[in-house]
């Protein structure tokens, strides 16, 4: 019932995820939602942010960030972060932007991840468009929009799920 916005894989903090790895398992592109995945929301590109930026450059990874919000806040992050590209207003969890953020990679389903920290838009639009998804733990949970923090009660019911078939 709750799988389609199970995520492929978990993890504390963006800042956990050994993209090593994940580089040796043959993927080359990762999609970023931006706010509470990267940085808390509203907030700009801070220098962890960027270093994980250019970390993930030196490995070998095309980034996108991918976000729902408008143009100056995707851009301006982008920008700060060096990303290969950025999409506002995605409409997640349409697949649409996750199909452009591809082609913006030049990559596949099958060589993109996606990072995000909200199940109903950013997991669900990962599983739709068959990319691997990671969940992350928000950066500030419940200090957002009045609408995400409805949300994340019904995620809680999902996340509990996850972890019982787990």
């Amino acid at each position: 019932m709750f799988s389609r916005f199970y995520p492929d894989d978990y993890c504390g903090s963006v800042y956990e995820i050994d993209f090593r790895a994940l580089y040796a398992k043959g993927y080359r592109g990762i999609i970023f939602d931006i706010d509470n995945t990267l940085v808390p929301h509203g907030a700009a590109a801070d220098h962890r942010a960027r270093q994980l930026f250019v970390r993930l450059s030196a490995i070998g990874f095309g980034t996108v960030v991918l976000s729902n919000n408008k143009e100056p806040r995707v851009r301006s992050f982008a920008e700060a972060v060096e990303a290969t590209g950025y999409i506002f207003k995605a409409n997640k969890p349409a697949k649409s932007g996750y199909q452009k953020a591809m082609e913006l990679l030049s990559t596949k389903p099958y060589n993109t991840l996606f990072v995000g920290d909200q199940l109903f838009t950013d997991v669900w639009g990962a599983r739709r468009a068959g990319i691997r998804s990671i969940l992350v733990e928000p950066v500030q949970k419940w200090k957002e929009e009045p609408q995400i923090i409805l949300k994340r009660f019904a995620e809680a019911i999902v996340l509990r799920e996850y972890e019982r078939a787990r």
